[in-house]
């Protein structure tokens, strides 16, 4: 099994990841079934980490597999215990369409899948453990939530708008992006409930210059004029939806939660495209959001022109440093997708940093692949705008069970 063929199924919908390396120290250094972490009295050892770590690398996940891998398990402790409550589970036919989708996705059948993924050192059990976490999760998130979705034609009318290629929408944003870790959840939250209530220009502005963490902060949250198709798919009916003033509900980041204000809004002059791919690179640099770093990555961009360039910027140095990748919008972690909207071709951001704080993303968009497709029926939309909403939904009540739930890590 090829990194490249497994690629085309990395980051899909079964997979919520975000961030290089398998860490397998920390696994290796205590006993393999030994526990890792419990989450509400139930169990993660530390042999199910290193499992999900190496599916992880093998679906060419970006950032620290090994604290990804421990990330993704507790929320899949979380994930069925909440579905358990409320009588929730996977029968086998089940698990075995999950299997037939997954494999499907690399032109594979399961029987194919399974033996690829042993090759790798990947046991089957990992693969379905995986699986069932996702359907569990989505089946609670239907049953919890479906009932609370409506999607009004309005709605409809702008996200239709937002990615007609004839025409569409620029739009004039602010942001709040405020950290999260697991001990600010519940702060964190809170406040951003409040801000989400904002409907004054100034309201908001002073807010960002106060609670927000982004680089704009200190313009009170201003982004400049976009395309509406510029945006991660995940949010751009979002924020189609808009009049101005008005907020967004909090969108989930990785390791961070935002809020969007519409100030303005207009139609299209010419056509805008929509994108089959994007193209990115990003260039860690130890040290994280010190001066002495942002320094070294402004000396750094004052030599670089185009993309190419960083490769002889990273000659020497480890290869896990320079990440390029070329992958559809969907499938970007939203936080890049994010600084990637606000970015031209060659054009570099250094507003990110790893989970831990210890990296500067020095993250370049390489460039755009227009795409070319038949526009989608009303129906088809009101079914994206529906599960985009179910996915919000879905997001916060996770970080809520986070917040309340015991987690001990050994």
């Amino acid at each position: 099994m090829t990194t490249g063929l497994l690629k085309r199924f990395a980051l899909s919908a079964f997979l919520a990841a975000s961030t290089i390396g398998l860490h397998g120290g920390p696994v290796l250094a205590q006993g393999a079934f030994s526990p890792a972490v419990t989450v509400n009295d139930q169990v993660v050892t530390n042999y199910e980490i290193d499992q999900r770590a190496r599916l992880l690398t093998v679906m060419n996940t970006p950032g620290d597999t090994f604290e990804e891998a421990k990330k993704q398990l507790i929320d899949d402790r979380l994930k069925v215990q909440a579905a358990r409550i409320v009588g929730i589970s996977v029968p086998e036919e089940g698990v075995q369409a999950g299997l037939a989708e997954f494999a499907q996705r690399v032109n594979m059948d399961p029987e194919s899948l399974i033996k690829a993924l042993a090759g790798e050192g990947i046991d089957e059990e990992t693969m379905r453990a995986f699986i069932i976490s996702g359907i569990t999760w989505r089946g609670f998130v239907q049953a919890r939530f479906g009932g609370n979705v409506e999607i009004t034609e309005e709605e409809i009318d702008r996200a239709i708008a937002s990615n007609s290629g004839s025409g569409g929408l620029n739009v004039l944003l602010s942001e709040i992006v405020i950290p999260i870790t697991p001990q600010t959840q519940a702060q964190v939250l809170g406040l951003v409930e409040q801000l989400s209530e904002i409907r004054s220009f100034d309201e908001f502005e002073q807010a960002a210059r106060t609670y927000s963490q982004s680089p704009t902060k200190d313009d009170g949250g201003r982004i400049q004029w976009m395309s509406v198709t510029n945006l991660p798919p995940q949010l751009r009916p979002l924020i189609a939806a808009l009049s101005p003033g008005e907020v967004t509900a909090p969108v989930q980041l990785p390791n961070a939660v935002a809020l969007f204000q519409m100030r303005r809004v207009e139609e299209a002059t010419a056509p805008a495209p929509r994108y089959s791919a994007i193209d990115y690179a990003i260039h860690y640099l130890p040290g994280g959001r010190s001066a002495e770093t942002l320094a070294k990555a402004q000396e750094l961009a004052d030599r670089i022109d185009r993309c190419d360039d960083l490769y002889g910027i990273n000659k020497g140095q480890p290869p896990e440093l320079l990440v390029r990748n070329s992958e559809a919008p969907g499938e970007i972690p939203r936080d890049i997708a994010l600084e990637l909207a606000k970015l031209d071709e060659n054009e570099i951001s250094t507003a990110l940093t790893t989970s831990d704080g210890q990296n500067l993303l020095m993250l370049m968009l390489c460039g755009r692949t227009a795409e070319l497709g038949e526009e989608l029926s009303r129906d088809e939309v009101a079914n994206i705008l529906r599960n985009q909403r179910l996915e919000n939904y879905a997001e916060s009540h996770l970080s809520q069970l986070r917040a309340q739930a015991r987690i001990i890590e050994q």
